[in-house]
């Protein structure tokens, strides 16, 4: 668990995120974030592994009441088809349709992601995104089958 607060540290990757934690820095904060996760029954989460190494992860929760998926592979890895492989395999994982997901309207990589997996704009919103100090405006993914 402690390679994804690694993970949360690259300034980049915070900034194409958006929605992110205030201070990706605050590891206590982090502790008691993935401790509430981890034992949420309701959360479905799966590491994800590339050449023996943890590289991130794929969740799905519930956020304003409807279910939702995120995920956050290392930047190192960008770029190289592992977010898709992962979302790919957790959707088989876990058959919870609608499945809804949020992006950034500028970050291109992860909703091709989605549209890869199936995901399908059904709305937009705004909201105040701390990896970037400023309101953001994302789109309102959902894969039904």
């Amino acid at each position: 668990m402690l390679v994804f607060f690694e993970h949360q540290l690259d300034p980049e990757a915070n900034r194409m995120a958006a929605f992110v934690a205030a201070d990706p820095t605050d590891r206590a904060a982090f502790l008691v974030k993935w401790a509430r996760i981890l034992a949420d029954d309701t959360v479905f989460t799966q590491t994800v592994e590339f050449d023996g190494r943890v590289v991130g992860h794929v969740s799905r929760f519930t956020q304003f009441g409807e279910p939702e998926v995120t995920y956050w592979i290392d930047r190192e890895y960008w770029g190289m088809g592992l977010a898709t492989a992962a979302l790919t395999e957790f959707l088989k994982r876990d058959p919870t349709r609608p499945l809804y997901a949020r992006a950034a309207v500028d970050n291109l990589g992860s909703l091709r992601v989605l549209d890869k997996c199936g995901f399908v704009a059904v709305g937009e919103d705004v909201g105040y995104a701390e990896g970037r100090g400023e309101e953001v405006e994302e789109f309102i993914l959902r894969l039904d089958a």
